[in-house]
């Protein structure tokens, strides 16, 4: 796996829930202690409760939708489907392969290692983020990041949402993706169609010289007015959770143009859903850019009830 969108006009008791919202379920290596126990509880209550209604954004069209990488990153690359019936996800794939087309959960000497360092495996976490999708199915931002992979977690996510998209529009054409090649020179933007709590996120990075050297991440209300400058609203989640719009809004901008990649972008505490929301979104114009698509990105952001 948006973080809560307005807040003028709420009561103290609806900020509690938005602002709960913004610490979102899935946590992150770089969240403090505290966040990491209320994403937990999160996490807990979602997976007991029934699914969530949801108020905007397109139904997914029948089908069978594939996504593949281009390059092999470390003898390996990405091979995943999903296949929708009557509306939703009935099934989903997911593995990396080698040249042979053989599983990376099968090598041995891989498998070993990963788990001797990061104490999961190909062998686990593989199965794992694919059982997440089909249980989640469209509502790819309930994906968990999966403890000692969190780069391919991410990944996953990124390429889960475009399988969504991908179905929204009813595309059954094999995404394909660049995974390889270096970025090119351009603007690549995204925004969202929905509004959710009366925002939506625009999105564009600037590439010069293969290099991200710009980052313009935000949320806007239908007016087109920043998120950052909405005053009551900063006032409020600072209130709670210590941080607003305008702090980590800047944080996580400043933080792709000095990282450079997606996963390295530390998860701002206090703002753990919107993070989560930017790295999907960041990696999702790093793949644009390296296939040099200048073309805007349209999201047609699934929105649910609280």
């Amino acid at each position: 796996m948006k973080i809560a969108k307005t807040l003028t006009g709420v009561s103290i008791i609806a900020l509690s829930a938005l602002t709960l919202a913004a610490c979102g379920s899935n946590s992150s290596s770089k969240d403090s202690s505290s966040s990491k126990a209320t994403s937990s509880k999160v996490a807990k209550k979602s997976s007991s409760s029934a699914p969530a209604k949801q108020t905007a954004g397109a139904a997914l069209k029948d089908g069978t939708y594939k996504l593949e990488e281009l390059g092999y990153s470390h003898g390996y690359k990405v091979q995943m489907g999903m296949t929708v019936k009557n509306g939703k996800v009935a099934d989903t794939t997911y593995d990396y392969v080698n040249k042979d087309g053989k599983s990376k959960t099968t090598d041995a000497a891989y498998e070993k290692q990963m788990k001797k360092v990061a104490k999961t495996g190909p062998k686990e976490y593989i199965p794992e983020l694919n059982q997440s999708f089909k249980k989640n199915g469209a509502n790819t931002n309930a994906i968990d990041v999966v403890s000692g992979a969190t780069e391919s977690s991410l990944t996953f996510k990124n390429y889960a949402q475009q399988l969504v998209q991908a179905a929204q529009a009813g595309n059954t054409a094999t995404i394909q993706i660049h995974n390889t090649d270096k970025l090119k020179d351009g603007t690549y933007s995204l925004a969202e169609k929905n509004y959710s709590h009366g925002y939506r996120v625009v999105f564009s990075i600037v590439v010069k010289n293969g290099k991200i050297t710009e980052s313009k991440y935000d949320n806007v209300d239908k007016n087109g007015k920043s998120k950052t400058q909405d005053t009551a609203y900063e006032k409020q989640m600072k209130k709670v959770n210590k941080v607003g719009p305008v702090e980590y809004t800047k944080a996580l901008n400043d933080a792709l143009v000095k990282k450079q990649s997606p996963a390295e972008v530390d998860v701002v505490s206090g703002a753990t859903e919107s993070s989560h929301a930017f790295v999907s979104y960041a990696e999702q114009l790093i793949n644009a850019a390296q296939a040099g698509n200048t073309a805007q990105i349209n999201v047609d952001n699934i929105v649910y009830a609280e």
